[in-house]
């Protein structure tokens, strides 16, 4: 199996929806081709339970049994660590279920006056398909599909526009922030944006906002509960897909944090993992989004029971935290975007920390910086890899070290 989640043949060739040992017609020319027919199926191979699987690019492996493609997922990530000389206890794998993504990214394409075309893109394609239902996704985000293809209709005011709706699911509901309306022309005209505001208001969402401008909004900021303190989000914040993976690797980092006197989370964001640490031990945290640290440092201050908690805006790629400030720390976690930490991890391996927590959305970066730990005396003493993108070839991982 490819690292796409294309079956594999010599040469090499890339099949579309194909699986380990089967026989297939394929048309096409160069490395990419088109499965047309299933000569040999595999004993793995099962019906796909979503009518739009194979249209839409959303899902890759749907054909696949869950018990051998959970296994390739952490296998991939075995061999990833093993591409930088790096083995370590894996333990099994976590796995989403489906309907449980709190966040979605729908592309929208102009359709009737009143009614965009809202879902995902066609496989190989700037086109997309209309979907009427999504496995993957909270069934309140299904739900509201209709509710924001109207929502969706205004945006294309410029015929260069191709909103893409990224929507998260909130406490309080729906929050939804758009990209990709045309700018260069002055965005969305006032008629637009009050049509926005309407479709808003009536398909019960809590907030709709623009590149993280507020367009509508209901009676309070959309918020969710992060090991039960509550965090008001600003527009467009990160969030990790899935809570119940939220959950288990909170679970896990805190675990790996027992003991601990005082600690670093670096890339917090809105605080994911800031605020179960601080039942640890005080926390110094730091993120490159302002608003991210904001909203923490609010649900600080409306958190008893914490055990410390300083937040700071800082760009941790441009200015990372530096060796000599981690003197009084014995535990550092770094959870950074899918470039990785590599200045962040030199900083750490130049450092006394004792112990560190790495949580990656990408295990070849996340190999790189190991790398770099290792090589300063660190051992990579276990990790735990996620599935939070059901039927992706997406993995995550959390990995604990010491020395």
């Amino acid at each position: 199996m490819g690292g796409e989640g294309d079956g594999m043949a010599p040469g090499p060739i890339f099949a579309s929806f194909t699986l380990p040992g089967e026989r297939v017609r394929v048309a096409g020319t160069g490395e990419r081709r088109k499965t047309l027919e299933i000569l040999e199926a595999s004993p793995e191979r099962v019906e796909p339970p979503c009518p739009h699987f194979g249209q839409c690019g959303g899902c890759a492996l749907q054909h696949w049994g869950m018990e051998p493609y959970l296994a390739w997922k952490r296998d991939r990530m075995i061999g990833t660590l093993a591409r930088q000389h790096i083995e370590t206890e894996v333990l099994p794998i976590f796995a989403s279920p489906p309907f449980s993504r709190r966040r979605a990214a729908l592309h929208a394409r102009q359709g009737r006056k009143d009614e965009a075309r809202l879902g995902y893109k066609i496989r190989n394609s700037w086109d997309l398909v209309d979907i009427t239902v999504c496995l993957i996704s909270d069934p309140k985000i299904t739900a509201a599909l209709p509710a924001m293809r109207r929502l969706a209709a205004p945006l294309f005011e410029h015929p260069k526009s191709a909103p893409t709706l990224h929507v998260t699911l909130t406490d309080d509901g729906l929050d939804i922030d758009i990209t990709g309306v045309e700018r260069k022309s002055g965005g969305l005209s006032a008629d637009g944006r009050m049509r926005l505001a309407e479709q808003a208001a009536a398909g019960g969402f809590a907030r709709v906002s623009m590149d993280g401008e507020i367009a509508y909004m209901d009676q309070a900021v959309p918020g969710v509960r992060l090991s039960g303190v509550r965090v008001d989000l600003p527009p467009g914040a990160f969030l990790q897909a899935v809570p119940a993976a939220e959950s288990a690797m909170v679970e896990f980092v805190v675990e790996a944090a027992a003991g601990a006197d005082r600690i670093a989370d670096l890339f917090c964001g809105v605080g994911t993992f800031t605020f179960a640490l601080a039942g640890v031990a005080p926390v110094y945290a730091a993120d490159g989004a302002a608003p991210a640290i904001a909203a923490l440092n609010a649900a600080v201050a409306n958190a008893p029971g914490l055990k410390g908690v300083t937040a700071e805006a800082r760009d941790l790629v441009r200015r990372p935290l530096l060796a000599q400030e981690m003197k009084k720390l014995d535990l550092v976690l770094f959870d950074p975007p899918r470039a990785g930490a590599a200045e962040q991890a030199g900083e750490i391996a130049r450092s006394k920390v004792s112990r560190v927590i790495g949580v990656s959305c990408a295990p070849a970066t996340f190999a790189r910086d190991a790398r770099t730990l290792i090589d300063a005396g660190f051992r990579l003493e276990r990790v735990l890899p996620v599935d939070q993108f059901l039927w992706s070839p997406h993995v995550e991982l959390v990995g604990v070290f010491s020395r």
